[in-house]
């Protein structure tokens, strides 16, 4: 794979790319969500959490993809 110039190799260690570590350990702090209250419109913290964790997994995957192009 090449980055477009003849001769040089692409590179995929980019500082951003430690950033998609946070969507992947942030759900395993089972601390976070060990509990019911406070509750979101009715729904257990467990429930909006976790789409919280997927905003926050959109977000830094969307941060990555944009510093490393």
């Amino acid at each position: 794979m090449t980055t477009g110039e003849p001769g040089q190799p692409r590179t995929d260690r980019s500082p951003w790319n430690w950033l998609l570590v946070v969507p992947i350990v942030l759900p395993l702090l089972t601390f976070l969500f060990n509990a019911d209250e406070p509750r979101v419109l009715g729904f257990p913290l467990f429930y909006w959490l976790q789409l919280a964790f997927i905003v926050v997994g959109v977000t830094c995957t969307t941060i990555v993809y944009r510093m490393t192009k």
